[in-house]
């Protein structure tokens, strides 16, 4: 199925990536200085792609980091809930055991003839 998947979207992404590349390989002065535009004190000239490019992987690391900083209560949650399951699952253990313990104890205490109540 991911394979599938890769086909349907990844080739077509890919296609459009590198058209996008070839069509925009002209260089570009990106400036970072809005004081002075006429001189710029930092800036460097790229090819447009690169830019367009830099852009969106900044765009997809700022995503990940909101969405997994948002998912952290989820997080902290099943965190919780899995320490309570293993707490409880260790009770009903201990329970078991005891309930075994005072079966065996009655058994012990009927004699070999008489049956446990």
């Amino acid at each position: 199925m991911s394979r599938i998947l890769w086909w349907l979207v990844g080739v077509p992404v890919g296609i459009v990536l590198v058209a996008l590349a070839v069509a925009n390989r002209a260089p570009v002065k990106l400036s970072l200085d809005p004081f002075r535009p006429e001189a710029p004190a930092l800036s460097v000239e790229l090819p447009l792609y690169l830019i367009f490019f830099a852009v969106l992987m900044i765009g997809v690391v700022i995503g990940g980091v909101a969405v997994w900083l948002n998912q952290g209560r989820h997080r902290r949650s099943e965190r919780r809930l899995r320490a309570e399951t293993e707490r409880l699952l260790g009770e009903r253990e201990a329970s078991v055991e005891r309930d075994r313990e005072a079966r065996r104890a009655a058994l012990a205490l009927s004699g070999p003839g008489r049956r446990a109540a």
